[in-house]
């Protein structure tokens, strides 16, 4: 692989983290939203959606990581 081919992968790698970390935030505060939820609403139609929210996520986050390793792979 050429040297610019490499550095383009590096980007994308750079962009797919920040990504990552941002989506990380978001399902964080999710998780906040549902540790707070009131009794009365935990377990409720909110609660699973929240929850629902939540799993798809960290499936996303997940898929990112595998998305990052396999870039880096590439470039060496």
């Amino acid at each position: 692989m050429n040297k610019q081919r490499r550095k383009q992968l590096e980007d994308v790698n750079a962009k797919i983290e920040e990504i990552k970390a941002d989506l990380e935030l978001i399902r964080d505060e999710e998780q906040e939203y549902i540790d707070n939820m009131p009794e009365s609403l935990a377990s409720g139609e909110r609660a699973e959606l929240a929850e629902s929210a939540v799993s798809n996520m960290d499936d996303a986050i997940n898929s990112l990581e595998e998305a990052a390793t396999s870039t880096v792979e590439s470039a060496e």
